[in-house]
C-alpha cells in the first residue's frame, strides 16, 4: 500500500531526539542534511541518516551526485590543478563508495579507489584499517595497480560523516607508514567532530608532519546525554518487541506483517505492494542488458581512472535508455544499488532522470542493521530483510533495504554486480521476492564484476612490450575543463591542451607577420595581441548574431543529423581548436536537445604545416573507439586544414579523416551544414567568443614530445566574454528550425556531396592574378577574411559584388585598419582576405595600416 505523502515540516530526527535527548548542534543546514535513527549496535546507539547520500533514504540521483561532485570541485579549487592531477581519491566502504566516486568526478584529474570488505582472490592487499564504531570493522585496500597509493601526491579521503575522526586517523596511520606524503584532504558531507576530536586530529597532523585540510557541506556536533547508549539499547529492544507482537497479530495491530518486513509501524503497509505476499514463491521480474562498456570496472574497488570515467560517461546514456524501455510508463522509479555497488546505480539513476518523465530515486541495500519506525519524525520508516546473496567472506547473514516498502514506487531497478547475481538473489525469500511484495514492477540490471588482471599475466604482458611503451599513454594528462580552463561549462568541452596562460606569448601583429614571412618563425610559435573590439564593433556582432542565429541553428542541426545518420549514432566530437570548438559545443547541444544524447566533446590542436597533435590522438585512442571520432571545424576556406588532417591521420589507425563543418563554401568536405559562405558570428571575434581560449601554440621549448600543444586562457577578458551568449542565442532557435533541418538532411543524404575543391581552384587563380604567388596568403571566405583583419597584416579585401549585411563587420574592420575593399565579380566566396605578400614594417609603415608600394 502506498503511504500517503503529505507536506510536513517534521524533522526526521525528532522521534529519537524526543526519547533520548540526542540532538544536532551546528550549521543551520544540518537538520536538512541529516535525520536520526537507532542502531542495533552495542558500540553506538544512534545513527546519523543522510538525506543526500542515497544509501538509506531514497533521494533524487542528481541531488546525491551533485552533493559529492560539488565537494570534489571544492577540493580541486583548494589543491589547484597541478596538485589535483597528482592526487588519489579514497572512499570508504560501504557507505561512502558512491560519494567518494562522485567526489573523484568533481576533482576530475585523479584516480579513485574505495576500501572494501570483499576479499578478491589474486589481488594483493595494499593496506587496511579498522573502523572502530562500525558493525563490520575491517577495511581492505585492493588496487589492481599496487603503485596507485605509492605516490607522494595528496591523498583525498572521503566519508559520509566525519564523527570522531578515528577511521580517518587509522587510514592515514596505516598508509603514511608505507607511503608518506605531505598533504591529506578529508572530505565529508558533514563534520560532526567534538572539540576534543578536532584537537586530537591537529596533534596527529603535527606528529606526522603533513598538512591536513577538511572540506564538508556542513559542520556541527551531536549532543549525547549521559547514559544514551544504554537508553538507546533499551529503546531498540522495546520497539522490536512491539514489532514482534504486531507481526504475530498481537494487541498493537491486527494486520499481519509480510515476511521480511519486521519493524514497528510497518504492518499497515507491508503486504499490499503487488498483491503477492513475500515469501510465497519466486516472482517474475524483467531483466535488462545494460551494455556495460568493455574494460570499465564496476566501481572503485580495484581503482577507477579518469580513462575509465570517460568510457563510462560515453556509455551511460545508452544504458539509461535500455533501462527506461524496461520500466515502461512508471511514474515513480527506484534505482536500488547493492551494498558497496553505489556509484554505478547512482549514475544510472542520474541518466534515467534525463531519459524518463518520472520521479526517479536512488538508494542502496546495506549490511547495517537499523531499527525501523514508521513515524514522520524518524529517518528509517520501513525495512526489508533478506539473506546475503554475494557469498560474503564472513558467512551468510541478513541484509536490508530501507524506506522502500510503502514509499509508492511502481517500479524498482535492482542493480547488482555479477558476483551477487546468485540463486540467493532469486530465492523465494531473496531480495527480488521482497521487492516484488511491495513494488508492482521489478527490473534486474547486472553490472559485470571487474576481475583484475593476475600479476603474473600483467608481468608477461609488460615483458612483451618495449619497456617505455606501456607508460607512454598513461603519462598524458586528462583534458582541461572550465572553469579552470575556459569559460565553458565543464561538460561542454574537454581541451586536450596544456595551459600556457602564465607564459608571455603575445607579439605585435607587425612583428609576427615580418617574422613569419621571412621564415624566421612559424605562426603557431607566438600569439597575436588579442583584438579588443570597439563599442561599435560589439554592437555589430550582436546585431549580426540576432539576424543569423536561425541560419546557424539550421546549419548546426543539418551537420549534426548528418553525422549521426552516416558516421556514428553516438559520435565522439573532436573539435579543431579553436574555430571548431563553438561549433562542436552547438552540435553537442543539438544532439542532447533533439535526441537526449550526451556526446563526449573534446578540442585538439592542428597546425598548418606541423600536423595534428599526435599526443591528443593517442589520448583519444586510449579512451574511445577511433571509429566513433568525428573531427569538427567551423568552416572550410581553401581546404588546407582538411588536407593537413588527412595527412596526419595516415600514421594512426581507425580514425576517419573527414571533417564535419558548419559551412563548406570551398567544397572541401562531404559533411556540412551548408555550402553557402555566410557570416558565422563566432568568426567575428577571437577568444571572447571561444571560451576565452587563445589560438593554439606549438613551440619546441614549451611543448615537449610527451606534451599536448598549448593555449592560453584569457581570464582577464571575462568582462567582454560573449561565448555563452553566442551558444545560447543559437540554441534558442533549435526548435524553430527542426522541421527545415529534417527536410534538408533527407535531401543531403540522397545527394552527391563529393568535394568539388572549387575553393582551391579559386585561390590559385586569385594568387596568380594578384601577383601573390603564395596560396597561404590568400584567405577565402567570410571567416578567414575576418581572421586576416584581426590577426594578420591585411593587404586588401576582395568582396563579392552586391554582398550585403554579411560583410558589415568586415567593412568596419577594414576601415579601422585602413585596408581597401575591392568589389569583384565571379567570386565563389562572399569575400577573400589577402595578406600583404611582401610585408616588412618599412613597406607598410610601423602601424601596419598605410600600405606602400611593393
Amino acid at each position: 500500500m502506498k503511504r500517503e505523502e503529505t507536506v510536513s515540516v517534521v524533522w526526521s530526527g525528532a522521534w529519537v531526539a524526543e526519547r533520548l535527548g540526542v540532538g544536532l548542534v551546528g550549521d543551520a543546514e544540518l537538520s536538512a542534511l541529516l535525520g536520526l535513527a537507532l542502531r542495533r549496535n552495542p558500540k553506538r546507539a544512534h545513527l546519523l541518516v543522510s538525506n543526500v547520500l542515497g544509501k538509506h533514504v531514497p533521494q533524487s540521483p542528481s541531488v546525491v551526485y551533485d552533493a559529492g561532485y560539488g565537494l570534489g570541485e571544492q577540493v580541486r579549487k583548494l589543491l589547484g590543478d597541478e596538485e589535483a592531477a597528482r592526487a588519489v581519491v579514497l572512499g570508504y566502504a560501504e557507505t561512502a563508495t558512491g560519494l567518494g566516486h562522485s567526489v573523484a568526478d568533481g576533482v576530475a584529474l585523479a584516480p579513485y579507489l574505495h576500501s572494501t570488505r570483499r576479499p578478491v582472490d589474486g589481488v594483493e592487499q595494499a593496506g587496511g584499517f579498522e573502523e572502530s564504531h562500525s558493525h563490520a570493522t575491517s577495511h581492505l585496500l585492493l588496487p589492481e595497480d599496487p603503485a596507485l597509493l605509492a605516490g607522494d601526491g595528496p591523498l583525498i579521503l572521503v566519508d559520509d560523516e566525519f564523527s570522531t575522526g578515528n577511521t580517518v586517523l587509522n587510514t592515514i596511520r596505516d598508509l603514511h607508514e608505507r607511503y608518506p606524503r605531505e598533504r591529506y584532504v578529508i572530505v565529508a558531507l558533514v563534520d560532526m567532530r567534538s572539540e576534543a576530536d578536532r584537537e586530537r586530529f591537529e596533534r596527529f597532523a603535527e606528529e606526522i608532519g603533513a598538512r591536513v585540510d577538511l572540506v564538508a557541506l556542513a559542520s556541527g556536533t551531536v549532543r549525547l546525554p549521559e547514559g544514551v547508549l544504554e537508553k538507546g539499547q533499551a529503546l531498540v529492544a522495546e520497539q522490536e518487541a512491539i514489532a514482534t507482537r504486531t507481526a504475530s497479530g498481537g494487541a498493537e495491530s491486527g494486520t499481519p506483517v509480510a515476511s521480511g518486513v519486521v519493524a514497528s509501524g510497518e504492518a499497515a503497509s507491508a503486504g499490499t505492494g503487488s498483491g503477492m505476499p513475500a515469501g510465497t514463491g519466486s516472482p517474475a521480474h524483467a531483466r535488462v542488458e545494460l551494455g556495460w562498456p568493455s574494460g570499465v570496472p564496476d566501481g572503485g574497488r580495484h581503482g577507477f581512472t579518469p580513462a575509465h570515467r570517460a568510457a563510462f560517461e560515453a556509455a551511460l546514456p545508452g544504458m539509461a535508455e535500455r533501462i527506461a524501455e524496461a520500466v515502461g510508463h512508471a511514474s515513480r522509479v527506484l534505482v536500488l544499488g547493492f551494498e558497496e555497488l553505489m556509484y554505478a546505480p547512482l549514475r544510472l539513476g542520474t541518466a534515467l532522470e534525463q531519459a524518463l518523465d518520472a520521479d526517479v530515486r536512488s538508494s542502496t541495500t546495506t549490511r547495517s542493521p537499523v531499527l525501523a519506525v514508521d513515524d514522520p519524525g524518524y529517518a528509517i520508516r520501513t525495512r526489508l530483510v533478506f539473506p546475503a546473496h554475494d557469498d560474503p567472506a564472513d558467512g551468510p547473514g541478513e541484509r536490508y533495504a530501507y524506506n522502500v516498502a510503502g514509499a509508492g514506487f511502481d517500479a524498482v531497478v535492482a542493480v547488482v554486480d555479477s558476483a551477487a547475481d546468485t540463486p540467493q538473489l532469486h530465492a523465494p525469500d531473496g531480495l527480488l521476492a521482497q521487492l516484488a511484495a511491495h513494488v508492482p514492477h521489478v527490473v534486474v540490471a547486472v553490472v559485470p564484476s571487474y576481475v583484475p588482471q593476475a600479476p603474473d599475466a600483467l608481468e608477461a604482458t609488460e615483458a612483451a612490450e618495449v619497456p617505455e611503451a606501456p607508460e607512454r599513454a598513461s603519462m598524458l594528462p586528462e583534458p582541461l575543463r572550465g572553469p579552470a580552463f575556459s569559460s565553458y561549462a565543464p561538460d561542454e568541452v574537454g581541451w586536450l591542451l596544456q595551459d600556457l596562460s602564465e607564459v608571455d606569448l603575445e607579439a605585435p601583429t607587425e612583428e609576427r607577420e615580418e617574422a613569419i614571412q621571412s621564415g624566421g618563425a612559424h605562426y603557431a610559435e607566438s600569439l597575436p595581441v588579442e583584438y579588443q573590439p570597439s563599442t561599435q564593433y560589439q554592437e555589430l556582432f550582436k546585431s549580426a548574431l540576432e539576424i543569423s542565429a536561425a541560419r546557424i541553428a539550421r546549419a548546426v542541426g543539418t551537420v549534426t543529423e548528418t553525422v549521426i545518420a552516416e558516421r556514428s549514432p553516438r559520435p565522439v566530437l573532436v573539435s579543431l581548436a579553436r574555430a571548431g570548438t563553438p561549433v562542436g559545443v552547438l552540435m553537442r547541444r543539438w544532439a542532447q536537445h533533439r535526441h537526449g544524447l550526451d556526446l563526449p566533446h573534446y578540442a585538439v590542436s592542428i597546425v598548418r604545416g606541423r600536423g595534428i597533435d599526435a599526443n591528443a590522438l593517442r589520448w583519444l585512442q586510449q579512451h574511445h573507439d577511433p571509429a566513433d571520432v568525428v573531427f569538427v571545424d567551423g568552416w572550410t576556406g581553401k581546404g588546407a586544414i582538411t588536407r593537413e588532417l588527412a595527412d596526419a591521420l595516415e600514421e594512426f589507425e581507425g580514425f576517419n579523416p573527414e571533417i564535419a563543418v558548419l559551412a563548406d563554401p570551398g567544397g572541401c568536405v562531404r559533411t556540412y551544414g551548408t555550402r553557402e559562405d555566410f557570416l558565422i558570428p563566432s568568426a567575428c571575434l577571437n577568444s571572447t567568443v571561444s571560451g576565452l581560449i587563445s589560438r593554439t601554440v606549438l613551440r619546441a621549448d614549451l611543448v615537449g614530445p610527451n606534451d599536448f600543444h598549448g593555449a592560453k586562457f584569457y581570464r582577464e577578458l571575462a568582462g567582454s566574454d560573449v561565448s555563452e551568449h553566442f551558444l545560447d542565442t543559437v540554441a534558442a532557435r533549435f526548435d524553430e528550425v527542426a522541421t527545415a533541418v529534417d527536410a534538408e538532411v533527407k535531401e543531403l543524404l540522397a545527394a552527391d556531396r563529393a568535394p568539388t575543391w572549387e575553393g582551391w581552384a579559386a585561390v590559385e587563380r586569385i594568387s596568380e592574378e594578384y601577383g601573390i604567388h603564395d596560396v597561404n596568403l590568400v584567405k577565402p571566405g567570410v571567416g578567414e577574411a575576418t581572421r586576416v583583419l584581426l590577426r594578420r597584416v591585411p593587404w586588401k579585401i576582395l568582396a563579392k559584388r552586391g554582398a550585403g549585411a554579411d560583410l558589415d563587420h568586415v567593412r568596419l574592420l577594414a576601415e579601422q585598419r585602413g585596408v581597401p575593399v575591392e568589389e569583384v565579380d565571379e567570386l565563389p566566396y562572399t569575400c577573400v582576405g589577402l595578406i600583404h605578400p611582401q610585408y616588412t614594417r618599412g613597406a607598410t609603415g610601423a602601424d601596419g595600416k598605410a600600405v606602400s608600394a611593393l
